[in-house]
């Protein structure tokens, strides 16, 4: 029997991950909390306080909190526990190695690719800290082929230290709930509803969806409303809230256009149950696990042409370009018009969404560590 490899999660960033983020990291330590041969593993978490609100002072001082934890405390925890390899789940490994090995998870390259929507301190000390630790590191792990690219592209990480690994639907959404409306401001019962979930983020591109919406309307499909379920993001550079009220208002869509705002997971069940079309027209993901909860649903789902969503929803979609307002208008009437191409996009869903699961990712990540460990040299990418 080979050596027990001890595998370190830091656990900190589910005091304050949203959406994706944390999805990543509650499955990951779901699935790590059972027995894998081979493997001890340890969830390591702060003691210290973290601040999430919005005191500009108070940020400063849980930005600085943030780095002691990574470059200071969590080293020497894990130095004193005898571990093998960390693995840290937000960007940020220890740029210090106390005979342990690194592996870091970049979710995309958003931050490189759009920076004037970040804050610039925060994007200094990632491109100092950040990025000389991860260029450190024995792995990077990533979502998709489409973020690999994007991470190779503007970090200049060795490419064959990053692997993409696919991510998985929340176990939450494994049995789709039964047909009722939901609780929280719930659409019209009357009405049919196309659907979008995610948060009211620029590059959701949720403007064009609306005026699509809007077309739509006007060419007498009138008996659709447009849930979009999500809230808003607390950065005011990223979020598009107010352009979308605006257009809410232009369009005269009150009534029509419903922001139920930020959806708990009982409640979104049953907004996926209760949709017709599940439209996500984003002009850049990482990966797009809506498409995957989408498919879980048995729902005929729209995409964008761009970034990871083929990659993820393969055959089992519909593409659009996602700057084209007449094409968004004319895939979802193909949609709504065509019971037999519903049918057939809800079969295909199914069977796409068999290709991914948590304890596929996980394994795969296992590998991926059992293969570095006591390696100069990690193997090439794993995609599963």
């Amino acid at each position: 029997m080979g050596q027990t490899i001890k595998l370190a999660i830091d656990v900190r960033d589910l005091r304050i991950a949203k959406t994706g983020a944390r999805t990543y990291l509650e499955e990951i330590c779901r699935e790590l909390q059972q027995e894998h041969p081979g493997f001890s593993i340890h969830f390591i978490d702060t003691w210290l306080p973290v601040y999430t609100g919005k005191n500009k002072l108070l940020k400063i001082t849980e930005h600085i909190r943030f780095f002691c934890w990574k470059q200071i405390l969590l080293p020497l925890i894990c130095f004193v526990k005898g571990i093998d390899i960390l693995y840290c789940t937000d960007y940020f490994v220890p740029c210090l190695k106390l005979n342990y090995q690194t592996a870091v998870l970049f979710h995309d390259a958003f931050f490189w690719e759009y920076p004037e929507q970040y804050n610039r301190l925060w994007l200094k000390l990632l491109n100092t800290i950040g990025l000389r630790a991860a260029r450190r590191a024995d792995v990077v792990v990533t979502v998709s082929e489409y973020s690999r690219q994007q991470i190779i592209r503007y970090t200049g990480i060795r490419p064959e230290r990053i692997h993409a690994i696919h991510l998985a639907p929340k176990t939450t959404h494994s049995h789709p709930a039964p047909k009722q409306q939901p609780e929280q401001q719930r659409p019209n019962p009357a009405k049919k509803y196309i659907l979008h979930v995610g948060v009211l983020e620029k590059r959701k591109n949720l403007p064009n969806l609306i005026r699509a919406y809007s077309r739509l309307l006007q060419e007498g499909y009138t008996d659709y409303d447009l849930v979009l379920a999500g809230g808003r993001i607390n950065k005011e550079k990223i979020d598009d809230s107010a352009q979308i009220q605006q257009l809410i208002k232009d369009h005269q869509l009150e009534g029509r256009v419903i922001l139920p705002g930020f959806v708990a997971d009982a409640a979104l069940e049953a907004y996926y149950a209760n949709a017709t079309v599940y439209a996500f027209v984003s002009v850049n993901e990482g990966f797009g696990l809506p498409v995957l909860e989408a498919f879980q649903h048995h729902l005929p789902t729209l995409i964008s042409d761009n970034s990871s969503l083929p990659e993820v929803g393969g055959d089992a979609v519909v593409t659009c370009n996602p700057f084209d307002v007449n094409d968004i208008t004319e895939k979802l009437k193909m949609i709504i018009c065509n019971p037999a191409l519903q049918q057939q996009l809800k079969e295909k869903g199914r069977q796409r969404l068999a290709q991914f699961s948590w304890q596929k990712s996980t394994e795969a990540l296992l590998q991926l560590f059992q293969a570095i460990h006591g390696a100069s040299n990690p193997p090439a990418e794993k995609l599963v």
